[in-house]
């Protein structure tokens, strides 16, 4: 018996062979979208590692200059330079398809072109420290906004790689198995059925052969009976 209750007609049958044939289709498909995923997962991997090794050497290198800078100026002093910003940001996002997954894509412009604007503070009053480390955080801001969409990227092609393996191992070993099984078991109860049919129709004939053959015996016997015991008419003339 199969594992599910299907009905063993030829109608059962045909639908479920066309069944079977778009799930074995669809099979492959997943399986092509879920290397295809591999692949770009791989790739995705490897820019983050490297793209995260130059965003934490940008970021150590800005944290020895303030660090510098806060050994040279007071906390006050810093602080109020640091207070008002001139420069503004502003972040755009949009989406972009990566076989079936929209994975987001940031873009920052700032208010200002003007290089010096990254400084919010005059020069006569602030250490040349300080103005290597706004200079440092403002070369590592793009990577760290690119390492961001690159995280993301991993995390959602990652969760679309365990959602198709889950899809490919449900038609591999539940799906298509219980379909093969269904399609076998139909085929073996309608060859039984058309061999009982066939038996039936010989019994059938044999009992039809053997009331002609009855039949026929019985008008020979009246005609022997008519003619007196003598099967021959002729033997009376």
């Amino acid at each position: 018996m199969p594992a599910v209750n299907v009905n063993p007609t030829r109608q059962e049958l045909t639908r479920l062979k066309t069944r079977l044939k778009t799930s074995i289709r669809g099979h492959k498909l997943l399986k092509d979208k879920r290397d295809e995923l591999m692949k770009q997962f791989m790739d995705v991997v490897r820019e983050n590692r490297a793209l995260r090794a130059k965003v934490e050497e940008g970021l150590m290198r800005a944290h020895n200059s303030f660090t510098v800078a806060s050994a040279v100026m007071s906390s006050e002093a810093m602080q109020q330079a640091l207070m008002y910003p001139k420069q503004s940001v502003e972040l755009d996002m949009t989406f972009k398809n990566i076989m079936s997954v929209n994975v987001p894509e940031y873009q920052f412009k700032t208010k200002n072109d003007d290089p010096g604007e990254i400084y919010p503070y005059g020069y006569a009053a602030t250490s040349g420290e300080l103005d290597t480390a706004v200079e440092a955080l403002s070369e590592v801001f793009q990577d760290m906004l690119r390492l961001a969409e690159i995280e993301k990227t991993s995390q959602l092609l990652a969760e679309e790689i365990e959602k198709t393996r889950r899809r490919v191992n449900a038609l591999e070993y539940v799906k298509i198995p219980q379909m093969e099984e269904a399609i076998k078991y139909i085929s073996m109860k309608l060859d039984e059925n058309e061999r009982s049919s066939t038996i039936r129709l010989m019994k059938v004939k044999d009992m039809l052969l053997k009331d002609a053959i009855e039949e026929k015996r019985e008008q020979d016997v009246k005609v022997v009976e008519a003619f007196g015991g003598h099967p021959d008419p002729e033997h009376f003339a």
